[in-house]
Parts: C-alpha cells; structure tokens; sequence
C-alpha cells in the first residue's frame, strides 16, 4: 500500500487533464467517456447487488492465483468483506461500462470476475455483446452466477479455473476477435505480461484493453511499462488505478498520464478499510 500512495504523489506531478491535449481521439474520450458524469440506467442494479453483497457475513473458502490481497486476508473470507475491499468501486465499474457503451465490441473478455460486479457492468453497456469471464475460485464463481442472474444478464460466459489453463483453450474457440480486454486476473509482471501476448494474437486495430491496478506494485508498474513499449501498442491513458491500450496503427506512438476524478477517493477509502 505504501508503494502505491507513493506512485500516486508521483502520478499527481506528471498527470494532467483536458487542458493541452492534442489528440482529437483523448480529448474526446476523455471529455465524453472518461471524465462523464451522468447516470445510465444499469447503474442502479448493479449497485443494489453491491449493497446486497456488502451486507452477508457468510464466509467462502477462496482460492487465489494471483499476487493475493493487500489487505493480508486469509483463504477464508467473508463475502460483505470481499465486495468492500476486493470488488472493483463504482466509479470503475462504471468507466468501464461508459468504455464499453462508447466503443460497443461484440467480444468482450474479462480475466477475473471476483463476484460479477465489473462483469455485470460490461455486460450491461451492451447487450449485444458475448462477454466472457475467467475465474480461477469456484465458491467465488458461484456468487458471481448469482449476480448475473439477480440482474438479468443473459450475454455472459463464466469459465472457470486457473487462467493459465482455461484462457489459451478459450480464445482459440471465439468465433471473432477480441474487441475490448479488462485484465484483472493476476497482479504479478510475467502472468500479467504473458496473457496479454496471448490476446494479442486476436486483438484488430480497434481493440481496447484496460489493465487494472497497473502501480498496484513494482511488478504492475514493470508490467505497465512493458505493454507501453511493445511494438503494437500506439497510445496509451495511464488513469493511475487502470491504464488504457488502444492499437491504433495510423498514428505515432503517444502515451497519456490523465487524472481521473474521484481515484483520490478510492485510496484514501483503502487507507481508512486497511486501518479499521
């Protein structure tokens, strides 16, 4: 935690917002999708499934093939504190779903569905879409289930199982290519790295990947930096929490650093979760 309040001070001297953009194509995502403000009607579902999650105090045995928790939580974990310290917060839950509403993909993949509130989100924005979820926890893939059904989502596939086996088996079975990534699978530089390689075998020059928590850690942070610099990649908006990767092939290669309103929130409500 201590890492990442650090890489945000530095963040906060290096990133800027609209004022002196020069790319028509950031100027207006920013402006329109990134920084917009107003309420979609899906909203409202998927924030009383929250509340509802929020509220249980059953515990799940969770199993994690990542980096784990900052927080120093153990296997078994109550689900109310899983949705408050582990779910995506809202704000982020929603620039996604603007994302997706903005660039309206037919494949979407997620890596890592926790308990379907992100998923949910990306679903909702387009109901055309097949949007398919990798979770590696089987008692966490079954509250997910029952999000989606709560809310009515029809659109979406739950793969379930470690990432390493159930992704590569996955994307060669799609029927098209892979529009729009969020990667939220496992918060360490080589996993990180390496699935994003097997995606760009099914990636076009339109495709949108977000990467979660990209200074979550000096292996995220590694990982980021690394994704910039790959050959395919033509710009990128580093938002501090998500970093966003765009293959646009027809223009020269720019990168972003841009303040998102209401990630100051998101640390400090971590700081105050971490000290209670």
């Amino acid at each position: 935690m201590l890492y990442q309040a650090l890489q945000y001070v530095q963040f906060l001297f290096r990133s800027g917002n609209a004022h002196g953009l020069h790319s028509p194509f950031v100027f207006a995502l920013y402006n329109d999708v990134i920084q917009h403000d107003g309420f979609y009607a899906s909203y409202a579902s998927i924030e009383a499934r929250r509340r509802a999650l929020r509220k249980r105090t059953d515990t799940i045995s969770v199993r994690d093939f990542g980096a784990g928790s900052h927080t120093g939580a153990g296997q078994q974990r109550r689900v109310g504190d899983i949705a408050r310290t582990a779910a995506k917060p809202r704000q982020f839950g929603q620039l996604l779903f603007r994302l997706v509403n903005h660039f309206q993909p037919r494949i979407v993949l997620e890596l890592g569905t926790s308990l379907g509130l992100t998923t949910a989100y990306l679903a909702a924005a387009n109901s055309r879409a097949q949007v398919i979820t990798f979770e590696g926890c089987p008692q966490t893939a079954a509250i997910a289930q029952q999000t989606f059904q709560e809310i009515g989502l029809k659109n979406i596939k739950l793969v379930e199982g470690n990432l390493d086996a159930t992704l590569a088996p996955t994307i060669k079975n799609l029927t098209g290519p892979i529009d729009f990534a969020f990667f939220d699978g496992n918060h360490r530089y080589e996993p990180t790295v390496r699935y994003f390689e097997q995606l760009l075998l099914y990636r076009t020059d339109h495709s949108v990947f977000v990467l979660d928590d990209i200074h979550w850690s000096e292996d995220m942070t590694r990982a980021w930096e690394t994704i910039k610099a790959h050959p395919t990649v033509m710009l990128t908006i580093d938002l501090f929490f998500v970093g966003l990767v765009f293959f646009r092939k027809n223009q020269p290669k720019q990168h972003f650093r841009l303040r998102f309103d209401n990630v100051l929130d998101k640390i400090m409500n971590r700081t105050r979760s971490l000290s209670a």
